[in-house]
């Protein structure tokens, strides 16, 4: 049984920004590809529930719409557990450019995130990029390094 203590080196996907993953097992030669949805995101990697369980050490294709459409990022499945009627995974990726891909789709999460309370607290609409100038000049310190 794996066990679901996991430590938390990186901070947490805003919940209320949905993503959906593309997923492609590498090495497979069927065309299976399914949309899955992200239950977490952090430098290290990204967590998803699925239907169906992947074995440890799958390596797996991972695009992710807020990238180009030509991106991806690759990772290995580290742990997978079931979780109500699917399983929840965890992929960890190493590669330099996924790592900083997987950070620019972090920030930019907790920028339109960041958008939401705006408009919640102070009822104000502000642009995306006014969200960025803002969510930087207040919280990128705050933000782990690469």
């Amino acid at each position: 049984m794996p066990n679901k203590t996991r430590v938390r080196k990186y901070i947490r996907h805003p919940a209320d920004v949905p993503i959906q993953v593309s997923l492609e097992l590498i090495g497979d030669d069927t065309d299976d590809s399914a949309d899955e949805t992200l239950t977490n995101l952090s430098l290290g990697g990204l967590s998803f529930i699925s239907g169906k369980p992947l074995e440890i050490l799958t390596t797996v294709r991972v695009s992710i719409p807020v990238l180009e459409q030509e991106s991806y990022l690759t990772g290995k499945v580290v742990w997978c557990e079931k979780s109500g009627d699917g399983f929840e995974i965890g992929l960890q990726f190493e590669g330099k450019s996924d790592l900083y891909r997987l950070r620019m789709i972090e920030q930019i999460c907790h920028i339109e995130h960041y958008r939401k309370q705006i408009k919640l607290a102070e009822g104000r609409e502000i642009s995306p990029e006014e969200a960025a100038r803002e969510w930087i000049s207040k919280y990128a310190d705050e933000f782990p390094s690469m």
